[in-house]
């Protein structure tokens, strides 16, 4: 019960800068985390706190507080601990296995050692059924291929995410970074 409280109140904490004056989403990486609320997240953190004296295993819920705990903790994205992030969603990935919790981690685990270790846990998540229209899988996939230097990879699959995205504003989102790594990539030129 802790732990959901504790998720609940970090994930409400941020919710005024996850998108901007028209709208459009803003990636977590970019948010002005000075518009995070500070109460919300000391509450979260105090249930959080609460949930982990209890002993024993932790369930699902403690885990993803624990996540978001440490983007909540670090007041720079550049602070944010990623070691660890990839560590609780290993935690996480045991207790309540699916394969968004493994894309999760892949991210994490991309921040920590670098992309190329998260494309190699990404790649497999491509033949997953349960993802085949998941548009955060190719967004993820498109991220880690720029951070490579692929872009005309990186193009196709936020495309193909743009296509399976649902919202009008992620949609335009991923086409903004679409044409980015499309400009990229002719100003490297051809073959990359």
């Amino acid at each position: 019960m802790h732990g959901l409280v504790a998720l609940m109140e970090i994930q409400a904490s941020r919710l005024k800068a996850r998108v901007n004056a028209a709208g459009e989403p803003i990636l977590l990486l970019e948010q002005d985390r000075a518009m995070w609320d500070r109460l919300l997240i000391g509450r979260g953190l105090a249930a959080l706190e609460r949930a982990e004296q209890l002993g024993g295993a932790r369930g699902p819920y403690t885990v993803q507080a624990a996540i978001a705990a440490c983007h909540a903790r670090a007041l720079t994205a550049e602070a944010t601990d990623w070691a660890r992030i990839a560590s609780l969603y290993e935690e996480l990935a045991r207790v309540a296995p699916s394969p968004i919790v493994e894309l999760n981690r892949a991210v994490a685990v991309s921040m920590a050692r670098g992309p190329q270790e998260g494309l190699d846990l990404v790649d497999p998540l491509m033949s997953e059924p349960a993802l085949k229209n998941y548009h955060l899988l190719p967004s993820v996939r498109g991220d880690l291929l720029q951070k490579l230097g692929r872009m005309e990879e990186a193009r196709v699959e936020f495309e193909r995410a743009a296509d399976m995205a649902q919202n009008a504003r992620e949609r335009k989102l991923l086409l903004e970074r679409a044409r980015a790594s499309s400009v990229v990539a002719a100003e490297l030129g051809p073959g990359l």
